[in-house]
C-alpha cells in the first residue's frame, strides 16, 4: 500500500482514492465537426508513457473532490498533487501532460 497526499485532507492510504485517467485532456472546441475517428481518438486513446505522467484522482472515501497528481508509471511513486490546471510550461522534463 502507498499513500497519496490529498490537497484537501492530507496524506491518506491509496484505497481511499479512485483513478480518473489522464489529466488535461481538452474537450474538442467544435464537437459537432469531429469525425467518428476523431471522437474515438478523444474518448478512448490516451498517452501511455513510461515515467512521469499527469493524472486525475478523486478522494472517493474522503472529501470526494477531484485533483491532479504527477505519478511515475514505472515506480508508481506520486511526486506531487495539485488542484486545477497548472501552467504546462512548468512540467518537469519527461512529464507528459
Amino acid at each position: 500500500m502507498f499513500y497519496i497526499d490529498c490537497p484537501h485532507c492530507g496524506r491518506r492510504p491509496e484505497d481511499e482514492f479512485a483513478y480518473g485517467g489522464q489529466a488535461h485532456v481538452a474537450y474538442p472546441a467544435d464537437p459537432s465537426a469531429l469525425s467518428d475517428q476523431e471522437w474515438a481518438q478523444y474518448l478512448f486513446y490516451r498517452d501511455n508513457p513510461k515515467g512521469s505522467y499527469r493524472e486525475r484522482w478523486v478522494h472517493s472515501a474522503g472529501c470526494r473532490k477531484w485533483f491532479n497528481a504527477v505519478r511515475d508509471t514505472h515506480t508508481y511513486e506520486i511526486s506531487s498533487t495539485y488542484l486545477g490546471a497548472p501552467e504546462l510550461t512548468d512540467a518537469p522534463e519527461g512529464v507528459t501532460t
